[in-house]
């Protein structure tokens, strides 16, 4: 099937024709015309499936039809509620992008910068608002937004949603929006907690699953190396000799971790950047647009910053960190891998995380491929119940005897209390 048998109007097809855009990929197969039909959608679809133009450009098509019957001035008819500012920024790219060719107004809100600009967009009058849900409701609040006129709504990411705490925001914005409307709700997961939130979402939705639920696409490669926690550092640096990789998207768990990766890589001559929730959005974007331009050649992010990356070409993913939720490994390494490109994902496990290692393949269905040229081979054991229990008795021990003694220090010393405080954060982490 091409673009051109899926009934999409004149002025988005010439957009697609100009992106190059020939054939649908699975998730725009199969979703745009059941959209277009003004159906509900329960979509399943990992990222990197071309989800976002699945339901762009469908409603970029309605609002263009809608207006020949309404000439009133520019209203909210059109929500998009995603998770992270980079996302929002990403759809918010493509709906611009998609409807080039048309009147179609499209804003996009988020946390984190200065209410004034998004505050004049929206009093200028829009057709399509993407919005992370605290800016949402915060503007709401204040007056600025109103959800009464809005036809189409669609939650996108909802399993990181809920994983990031906003499901009292999906709440409270549900009970703002008619409850005549169109909705669209993509997930790349479907635990029980997200069927529930849908059903409460969703009027008689069809299903559109173009990949099993937290399955990994084939055209990644996966390899994993074992190692211990003292010469992870070390590995890291070994992998990267390969020149190669030239640009890497390499996990971390906490924003420490990420700072502290990019300071050593940046000790190994090795161009890095952080990126995590502690950064300032203009910080993010900066990094992000050295990265996309290749002056970075490796982006240390955390999970919950790296939604919304959206770099077609992209091959390489680390985890440096193994993470403890199954379903994040899938989200990881789809960075890489998109749209039916080449990926290669790196995993590099420590003993304590060995256990995340088998929970991933029980999930995913494969065994990940062990690198077997390895100058850094794990040789301890993971602790046992006793151990662990004894290492966090330990680590209270040497907290409760850091805040003592930082107690006891005049005031001009603590300073130096701050950065010692970083630094067996750091460790703990």
């Amino acid at each position: 099937m091409k673009f051109q048998d899926l009934n999409i109007i004149d002025p988005i097809f010439r957009a697609l024709q100009d992106l190059g855009y020939e054939k649908p990929t699975p998730i725009q197969e199969k979703a745009i015309p059941i959209v277009l039909d003004r159906n509900d959608i329960l979509g399943i679809a990992q990222t990197g499936t071309g989800k976002t133009a699945a339901f762009a450009i469908p409603i970029i098509q309605h609002l263009i039809n809608d207006r020949e019957r309404n000439t009133n001035r520019r209203k909210v008819k059109a929500l998009i509620v995603t998770p992270t500012r980079e996302l929002a920024i990403q759809i918010g790219d493509s709906f611009k992008t998609y409807g080039k060719n048309t009147n179609v107004h499209n804003t996009v809100i988020f946390g984190g910068v200065s209410k004034g600009k998004q505050k004049n967009a929206l009093k200028a009058g829009v057709d399509v608002l993407v919005a992370t849900p605290g800016r949402l409701l915060d503007l709401m609040g204040e007056g600025h937004i109103t959800l009464k006129h809005v036809e189409y709504f669609v939650l996108d990411e909802a399993d990181r949603m809920l994983d990031m705490g906003f499901i009292h925001d999906i709440r409270r914005l549900l009970q703002e929006l008619p409850s005549s409307r169109q909705s669209l709700f993509f997930s790349a997961t479907m635990p029980k907690n997200i069927v529930e939130l849908s059903r409460k979402i969703l009027h008689n939705p069809k299903r559109v699953e173009v990949t099993p639920a937290s399955s990994t696409a084939e055209t990644i490669q996966q390899y994993l190396y074992y190692t211990n926690k003292s010469t992870k550092k070390d590995l890291l640096l070994h992998i990267l000799k390969d020149q190669s990789m030239d640009q890497v998207l390499l996990f971390a768990k906490t924003k420490h971790g990420c700072d502290r990766i990019a300071r050593n890589l940046k000790k190994a001559k090795i161009e890095a950047a952080a990126i995590h929730g502690d950064k300032a959005q203009n910080q993010r974007q900066k990094a992000l647009g050295r990265f996309k331009n290749k002056e970075v050649r490796v982006l240390v992010a955390t999970d919950i910053a790296a939604r919304g990356i959206d770099i077609d070409q992209l091959e390489y993913v680390i985890n440096y960190d193994i993470p403890n939720v199954n379903e994040t490994y899938v989200h990881r390494i789809g960075r890489s891998g998109r749209a039916g490109k080449d990926g290669v994902a790196i995993s590099i496990a420590e003993p304590e995380e060995n256990e995340f290692i088998r929970g991933i393949e029980k999930l995913i269905k494969r065994k990940i491929e062990v690198v077997r040229d390895n100058p850094f081979p794990q040789t301890e054991k993971p602790m046992t119940e006793a151990e662990k229990k004894e290492f966090e008795k330990e680590k209270q021990r040497r907290k409760q005897e850091f805040f003592a003694n930082r107690k006891k220090k005049p005031h001009g010393g603590s300073g130096g209390g701050r950065g010692k405080s970083k630094r067996h954060s750091d460790r703990r982490r």
